[in-house]
């Protein structure tokens, strides 16, 4: 299946030029100078591609090589709005709602306490145990995964604090899959979700050896030397394979812009419907209200995967001037993805550098701005 939106210009569509020409030409000046090897960005309209640019290299050692439109980029946590939808379709699908108790569809997870962690807490970071880990030897290992998250201990009182769950709760999410449909949890997002939509090729929770080869290297800022060290285990085989459901995505930024124009379109991408408008309107709520995310350090809006704008005055990733309905989701020191259903106006930013706040978050907050700043 083909790539399921078509070219159209940003002026059809209805952007102005200013900002997407100083949104270009920060994004250059950040690859120029050095900040980060390469990018990719992609702009999406009323299911219509407006802007698909990539810059600088997908990978820099032995020696450099540039990135490609068919690149992909660790997606980090964008990762999680992928994972999470597979949800959304059991749920429609009548496997379970999503306040039902996780324990109930996986035996044994109601160990150490957490028999009354819903689903809905799990996805919106309030289940208890955001610093549990997965070793290696699980990620591809069924049964050993299923057992390291049964066994998972609290750390507070599930649906007592919103704190952001960077691994562990997707693993679950994965065994809750898996316990549900018997198939593993990749597949069933590869052939459920992701090639109706004819975004096989550009989204993928675990690459195959042929996909490897298109991955981009996943770097760590410049160093004195001015080199940018690559990461581990991110650059490694057993990473690209195991398609770690919380953070091990990768992705085209004109992928990730096509799903959410799904998103946008409420479950549907051109002639292709994959969830009930009521199903991805459920999905996008505000659960969360305007409690603070612990770990962010103010409110995230959080929906079942996506989380919100909102009114608040502090936002991640999405733009100050973000209307308020804005919903996506980033990956860390890297990305953000987002929708706005105000507007139909899908962006995808993702590049292959981890760098830390406070810089981080000030050039999403200028490149989200730029895409906002440019819709008529």
């Amino acid at each position: 299946m083909t790539y399921p939106l078509k070219p159209a210009t940003p002026a059809a569509l209805g952007f102005r030029d200013r900002p997407l020409a100083d949104l270009v030409a920060m994004i250059g000046r950040h690859v120029a100078d050095g900040t980060y090897p390469g990018c990719q960005i992609a702009l999406a309209r009323h299911g219509k591609l407006a802007l698909f640019k990539t810059f600088g290299d997908a990978k820099r050692e032995p020696k450099p090589v540039k990135a490609k439109p068919d690149t992909l980029w660790l997606l980090y946590s964008n990762t999680k709005v992928i994972t999470c939808s597979a949800l959304w379709l059991l749920a429609e699908r009548g496997y379970f709602g999503f306040t039902d108790a996780v324990a109930d569809y996986i035996p044994g997870f109601g160990r150490n306490g957490k028999s009354g962690v819903s689903i809905l807490q799990l996805i919106t970071h309030q289940g208890g145990f955001p610093n549990a880990e997965v070793p290696p030897e699980a990620w591809a290992d069924h049964d050993k995964l299923r057992e390291v998250v049964c066994n998972y201990t609290l750390e507070w009182s599930p649906g007592s604090k919103v704190l952001y769950h960077g691994l562990s709760a997707h693993w679950v999410a994965a065994v809750l899959i898996e316990a549900v449909t018997g198939r593993d949890f990749r597949e069933f997002i590869r052939t459920e979700i992701l090639k109706p939509l004819g975004l096989e090729d550009d989204i993928h929770l675990g690459l195959s050896k042929g996909a490897q080869a298109r991955a981009a290297v996943m770097h760590d800022p410049a160093g004195p030397d001015g080199r940018h060290p690559a990461r581990h285990p991110e650059n490694s085989p057993i990473w690209w394979e195991a398609g770690v459901p919380g953070g091990g995505g990768y992705g085209t930024a004109r992928g990730m812009v096509a799903f959410y124009q799904m998103l946008l379109g409420e479950g549907t991408l051109g002639k292709t419907t994959v969830f009930g408008k009521r199903t991805i309107q459920y999905a996008l709520r505000n659960f969360t209200g305007d409690r603070i995310d612990e770990y962010m350090g103010m409110p995230m809006h959080r929906g079942l995967g996506p989380h919100r704008r909102g009114l608040t005055p502090t936002v991640r990733g999405l733009g100050a001037f973000g209307h308020p309905d804005a919903f996506g989701h980033g990956g860390v020191g890297s990305s953000y993805c987002w929708g706005d259903p105000e507007s139909g106006v899908s962006f995808s930013y993702v590049t292959n550098c981890r760098i830390p706040d406070p810089w981080h978050s000030w050039r999403l907050d200028r490149i989200s701005n730029f895409v906002h700043a440019s819709i008529e």
